[in-house]
């Protein structure tokens, strides 16, 4: 059997292939899923995707019209998928539930070290030999509050981390985790979180009841000098809003990994064209802001455990079996 696998990077491609060469033959594109490209899986029983395709209802549509009957998604999050649609129209669905939580805790991390201390601007300077210290003065994270929004196994890490760094731990989510209160971690109200807090992470996934977990009021509610950090999904923060505080000048730093309106963009080579995004062309713009582009997962031990996964839930949809990543099972 041929599987076609849509959005893969070019480092990702060999362990893709070298993960699917026991057991099925691979067509690994760099191109995503969506309405243009849905054609392409015509005939291919088995359709494997990354979290910046598109799967909506006429994409899925497409793909079973097409012969397709499993959506073997590698990653975590599947918010791109209308997974009612792919129900009723008897597609499985398959994720990977869980990989390395330290790629994006460390990567989270090194986006609030960047900001605070003003590497690229840094970075930027001495390139040009101009080695003046002049709006880089950062602050010392020791004995300062980190909260962290979500403490799952990926807000655990950065929780751990931030405790490694002295700093006191304020915690919210619907369950409290005892790892993370044998570090110290208080749970209190977010409003409370947002408004103590000097740094902080999210680790939230994005739903219906998280979509603009940050908005304009939890915005105004942070510290002016806060820095605040998003490598989880971009729905999580009211774009638009964020741009209006930084114009005001609040904010130590802003470190983003992901951007609510990201499909489209990253990934993608958009250096030649004009972006058309306005609210994101704004936000890059910040001298204190650094946002890159979905890559806090992206180590060769996160991508490995991923590429293992998304195998082993091909393997268990053609021997009829069901694990916990099957999000909708086989009809």
């Amino acid at each position: 059997m041929e599987i076609v696998a849509f959005g893969v990077q070019a480092d990702e491609k060999p362990l893709i292939e070298r993960a699917f060469r026991d057991h099925h033959e691979v067509r690994s594109l760099d191109v995503f899923l969506n309405d243009d490209t849905a054609p392409i899986a015509a005939g291919h029983e088995i359709v494997c995707t990354s979290v910046n395709c598109d799967l909506g209802a006429p994409v899925l549509r497409a793909l079973a019209a097409g012969g397709t009957r499993m959506v073997a998604q590698r990653s975590t999050g599947f918010n791109n998928i209308d997974l009612d649609v792919a129900a009723d129209l008897g597609l499985t669905v398959a994720r990977v539930s869980y990989y390395s939580p330290y790629s994006v805790a460390e990567f989270a991390w090194t986006l609030a070290m960047a900001v605070n201390r003003r590497i690229v601007r840094a970075s930027t300077r001495t390139r040009d030999f101009d080695f003046r210290l002049d709006g880089l003065m950062g602050r010392d994270l020791h004995g300062r509050t980190a909260g962290v929004l979500g403490t799952g196994k990926i807000g655990e890490a950065f929780s751990r981390i931030a405790h490694g760094f002295g700093m006191k731990l304020l915690g919210w989510d619907v369950a409290e985790n005892p790892a993370c209160m044998q570090l110290g971690m208080k749970y209190v109200p977010k409003e409370r979180l947002l408004a103590e807090s000097d740094l902080i992470s999210l680790h939230v996934p994005l739903m219906p009841e998280t979509s603009r977990l940050i908005d304009a009021a939890a915005l105004k509610t942070m510290k002016d000098d806060a820095i605040l950090v998003n490598s989880s999904r971009g729905g999580l923060i009211d774009t638009a809003a964020l741009v209006a505080e930084l114009r005001e000048g609040r904010f130590t730093g802003v470190g983003l990994d992901v951007y609510e309106a990201e499909a489209g963009l990253f990934f993608l080579d958009k250096s030649l064209q004009a972006i058309e995004d306005d609210t994101l062309a704004r936000l890059v713009t910040f001298p204190n802001v650094l946002v890159t582009s979905h890559q806090a997962y992206y180590t060769q031990d996160a991508v490995g455990q991923i590429v293992d996964t998304t195998v082993r839930n091909v393997l268990d949809y053609t021997a009829g079996r069901r694990s916990e990543n099957v999000l909708v099972p086989r009809s």
